[in-house]
């Protein structure tokens, strides 16, 4: 569970359009804090170990016609169980009706009631998509976040390099700004990063000389976006004559964040050299790579191929 952030209950029910069936006293302050979503079939029958009571409990057709079997007093005691543990909410799909057993526990303790016409598997799924997605854990980088061709560009380094420069010669060149100066990193999966922009700072970028400019106003709504997966990592460096750099790419480095490795390059940096073409060539490369082409290794092949060829023919000779 995750009990750094949280959901307000009243944010849930208007994004998914859930009708409220019982409203208890400061139902606003309720929140949900962890990012799963149960059925509670076994609850229902008695079984409550390892019972989650931060969850919401959402009521499908399963559920109500095995509670239906029961009696009147054993409906209202297996209903009671549960409302006692607090739950944020409980949630009948499919249009069922509520029970009254289930109505009048939940005034008592006070568990707000809500009723959709969804799927319960439905519901489940987008509910817990999107509590992932609000719950996730972040990190906040100080850097600059850009789409190019698709990918997420994480631009990082030290302040001065010159990354605010290179986004707005990249958005100039058709490609979007997500974040500049701060970046808000969320692990929505396992795998997955997705980055966005502080809302206070939201399509704002500064430009030493200029000072903050609006990228929505100044080059439209086509010139921003509000989150993208971050893709590669490319940190921006003064150009060091005594730092070997790597011409050819074969090293697969990476950087970790939040216990995800997204994979980095290293991009020196000096008067002369086009950063925004850099990038951009960087963001395609680096989808032939994830579609299973890599250049450096198919060079280097063929570079190997060509020696044994040639080595072959002179012991032939």
């Amino acid at each position: 569970m995750n009990n750094l952030y949280h959901v307000k209950l009243t944010d849930l029910i208007e994004e998914f359009n859930l009708d409220v069936v019982y409203q208890p006293p400061q139902m606003e302050k309720t929140l949900v804090v962890t990012d799963d979503v149960n059925r509670p079939g076994l609850p229902l029958a008695g079984f409550f170990d390892y019972f989650d009571a931060s969850r919401i409990q959402v009521v499908g057709k399963v559920e109500a016609t095995f509670v239906e079997r029961f009696t009147t007093e054993r409906r209202r005691k297996a209903f009671e169980k549960l409302m006692s543990k607090k739950i944020p909410a409980l949630v009948f799909s499919r249009g069922i009706e509520p029970f009254s057993e289930c109505m009048s526990l939940a005034e008592q303790y006070e568990v707000p009631v809500l009723s959709t016409i969804e799927s319960t598997s439905h519901l489940m799924s987008a509910m817990i998509a999107m509590l992932k997605v609000e719950l996730a854990p972040r990190i906040t980088r100080h850097g600059v976040l850009v789409e190019v061709y698709g990918e997420g560009i994480l631009l990082l380094g030290e302040s001065g390099v010159g990354k605010s420069e290179t986004a707005i010669e990249l958005v100039k060149r058709g490609h979007r700004l997500i974040a500049d100066d701060a970046v808000e990193i969320k692990k929505v999966s396992a795998k997955t990063l997705v980055g966005s922009a502080p809302e206070l700072i939201r399509h704002y970028i500064e430009l030493r000389g200029i000072g903050v400019v609006d990228v929505r106003r100044i080059f439209g709504m086509g010139a921003i976006k509000q989150t993208e997966k971050v893709d590669l990592i490319i940190n921006i460096e003064q150009w060091d004559e005594n730092t070997q750099y790597d011409r050819l790419g074969l090293e697969d480095l990476t950087t970790r964040i939040l216990d995800v490795e997204i994979p980095s390059l290293t991009v020196p940096v000096k008067p002369g050299r086009n950063l925004a073409v850099i990038i951009e060539v960087a963001a395609m490369n680096n989808r032939h790579k994830k579609m299973g082409f890599n250049a450096a290794r198919d060079f280097t092949d063929r570079i190997n191929t060509h020696f044994e060829a040639s080595s072959l023919l002179g012991d032939d000779l």
